[in-house]
């Protein structure tokens, strides 16, 4: 799927656990999460740390989202 949304122009960021399967599927921007029972986040956390992981998670998110890519790049978060 996130082949086909940049396919009509929109750029995408899959955030996942498992990046090989992200390169297999031939996603352009990857940025590896937490772990896969709560890629978003870790419930083991305070809230105020979680909080601060996830807001970590998308600011990385959204660099990978406007930095221009010619082939997949695994972005650091």
């Amino acid at each position: 799927m996130v082949k086909e949304i940049e396919r009509v122009g929109i750029p995408v960021v899959h955030m996942c656990t498992v990046t090989p399967i992200s390169l297999t599927v031939g996603a352009n921007r990857i940025l590896p999460t937490v772990a896969i029972p709560h890629p978003l986040g870790n419930p083991a956390l305070p809230a105020e740390e979680e909080y601060a992981l996830r807001k970590k998670l998308v600011q990385a998110a959204l660099r990978a989202l406007c930095t221009e890519v010619e082939d997949q790049t695994v972005f650091e978060n």
